[in-house]
């Protein structure tokens, strides 16, 4: 469980989240949305225990921030491997697995500063992966992903999330959050104004980002009705 109880921040003097409370458990997949200037990055640093009087960080905790990148000149695998430091271990298999589920395993060879930015993104998630973390906290971690790839990020964060781990990603495109998040929290002028369901939330995170979503709308951005 990673908790903030009436957590409030400040940068440069001026208030940036304001008496936050939020609680994530494991099988939880908690898409953290609301538009630019709305403290979602702080509030991940806070729950990564970056900030003061933050969460203490949990020892398999994995943070990867929005824009992380490596400016050495190394293979992607070699930056995969870099994970496995704090377990004192080069660990193959982890390594080999956290390149797979990101796609990475034909690209395993390429220095990291001879890829695309998606490819870079997805080369830190690898790494945050290989570590074995029990939690993920993500800043944008499908930024500058093409749809595809988006997709394969986001179902593999879902099965992270169903096998007990705990998620914690800002998102922004609304459509992926309703079809593979468990959970919205809606985050604007540093308050939290939702909380709960993609479906219930939907309308909090429309009205924060100043969309118009009429009825003709909303369903294309829900995933579609399970039956049978």
């Amino acid at each position: 469980m990673i908790a903030l109880t009436a957590y409030s921040a400040s940068l440069g003097g001026r208030p940036v989240l304001h008496d936050i409370n939020l609680a994530v458990g494991p099988g939880e997949f908690v898409a953290l949305c609301g538009p630019n200037g709305a403290g979602k990055t702080t509030l991940l640093r806070a729950m990564a225990g970056l900030l003061p009087g933050g969460t203490p960080k949990p020892r398999k905790l994995a943070f990867v921030e929005q824009g992380a990148r490596c400016a050495w000149g190394m293979s992607i695998a070699q930056v995969v491997a870099l994970g496995r430091i704090p377990h004192g271990d080069h660990n193959d298999a982890a390594i080999e697995q956290a390149l797979a589920d990101t796609g990475l395993t034909d690209l395993r060879d390429r220095r990291i500063d001879q890829v695309s930015g998606g490819q870079a993104r997805r080369a830190m998630l690898a790494r945050a992966l290989a570590t074995n973390p029990q939690c993920l906290l993500l800043d944008e971690p499908v930024a500058d992903l093409d749809p595809a790839a988006a997709h394969q990020i986001m179902a593999l964060l879902a099965r992270f999330a169903a096998g007990g781990g705990s998620v914690v990603a800002v998102l922004h495109a609304l459509d992926l959050c309703a079809r593979y998040a468990t959970r919205m929290v809606v985050l604007n002028d540093g308050h939290i104004c939702a909380d709960t369901s993609p479906h219930e939330a939907m309308p909090h995170a429309a009205h924060a980002f100043g969309l118009d979503l009429g009825i003709d709308t909303m369903p294309r951005l829900l995933p579609p009705a399970h039956t049978g």
